[in-house]
């Protein structure tokens, strides 16, 4: 009788520390601790105190924020650059090891960063009292995008006239055969991103609508939906994929070619495109996108030992000084204090109203499917 005793005491008392619903799931409950909204002064003193801040990030201009940082409140930064597979491996190994490494991380590969960093805990979302209330669009908040960067269908128009570029089925034709560049989606997590984003239901409709209004009749489908089916067109128009967006915009642009030419790139490489002596131009306003937006992320590592400078950090990233090494042709703020680019016209609202966003979620979930697919039609 007291072994029974026992047993249903501990079984009522797991209930209350583990309530069940009606699916049959658990959720786990944890005390929770009410954290002190400290003020900036006070951010800055406790940040201060704390020694040396760590920095993983996607690109070497973050060395520039880090000199700013450093120059305006004495904290050293060290800051290392890892391409986007290495960078998940190593935060998701420290942070599971618990090991003082990263206190800041900026990386792309939403389709991996949502899976392997957020949902783990392995990194978290902090959105400083700067940013809050200016972000421009709602997809930019959760998780907390730091910048985003078009790659846009860029053609050579050396040849002048109007714009080649109106839908994107043109690139299917056999005037365009061959003359479509664009980085290895097995090479680039976010141009695999791109391809999975355009098979989702509402942007395959849309492409769909595209066809229709190019050759005036409905798609004919061999695959699952229109999204597939593009993909599978320009594959088979013979796509050529490079390894470098520098070298496509290089090749795009050379002048003397005298034929129909065009690369989906990162619009940064416009850049330089007058001093390297290029003719290229952006096709905007194409049926249905004229390419895809991708986002980078910032958040503060589960592990960080340096919390409050991380957070200080990300503060300054969002200030006109901490943006600065940013503040160019294919770099967009989510903010609308920082939305404005001298070099461009549109802000970050009006491409992403062109451009394929891409959901973290959607990639997570559906990228394996696509991958498989490219695969069978290489």
């Amino acid at each position: 009788m007291k072994t029974v005793r026992f047993i249903t005491v501990m079984v009522l008392l797991s209930l209350l520390v583990l309530p069940v619903f009606a699916n049959g799931q658990t959720e786990k409950t944890e005390a929770k601790v009410e954290e002190k909204v400290m003020t900036h002064d006070e951010l800055v003193e406790a940040a201060k105190a704390e020694g040396t801040l760590t920095v993983y990030t996607y690109s070497s201009r973050t060395t520039k924020i880090g000199d700013a940082f450093t120059a305006l409140y004495g904290i050293p930064v060290e800051v290392t650059q890892l391409k986007d597979t290495e960078m998940i491996e190593k935060v998701s190994k420290e942070a599971a090891a618990n090991l003082d490494a990263a206190d800041v991380v900026f990386c792309q590969d939403g389709s991996r960063v949502i899976p392997e960093l957020v949902y783990t805990g392995y990194v978290t979302r902090y959105v400083p009292e700067n940013v809050e209330g200016h972000i421009v669009d709602a997809e930019f908040e959760d998780p907390l995008v730091f910048e985003a960067m078009p790659k846009v269908f860029i053609y050579n128009n050396e040849d002048g006239g109007d714009q080649k570029l109106t839908n994107i089925w043109q690139l299917t034709e056999p005037e365009w055969k061959g003359a479509l560049q664009f980085k290895d989606p097995f090479s680039e997590a976010v141009n695999m991103n791109f391809f999975t984003m355009i098979t989702r239901e509402d942007w395959a409709e849309k492409i769909a609508d595209a066809y229709k209004s190019y050759y005036g009749k409905d798609i004919q489908l061999t695959t699952k939906n229109a999204g597939y089916e593009w993909i599978k067109a320009i594959y088979n128009n013979g796509c050529v994929l490079g390894k470098s967006d520098t070298t496509i915009g290089e090749n795009v642009g050379a002048k003397g070619q005298h034929r129909d030419i065009a690369g989906l790139f990162t619009l940064n490489k416009m850049r330089n495109a007058k001093s390297k002596d290029l003719a290229l131009a952006p096709a905007y306003g194409m049926e249905p996108f004229s390419g895809f937006m991708y986002p980078a992320y910032v958040f503060v590592a589960s592990n960080a030992k340096a919390p409050n400078a991380a957070k200080l950090f990300i503060e300054f990233a969002f200030t006109e000084e901490g943006w600065k090494p940013f503040n160019l042709l294919g770099d967009y703020s989510p903010v609308d204090y920082l939305s404005d680019n001298a070099e461009d016209d549109l802000t970050i609202v009006d491409w992403k109203n062109q451009l394929v966003w891409e959901d973290p979620a959607w990639c997570a979930e559906n990228r394996a499917e696509v991958e498989e697919f490219i695969s069978s039609i290489v």
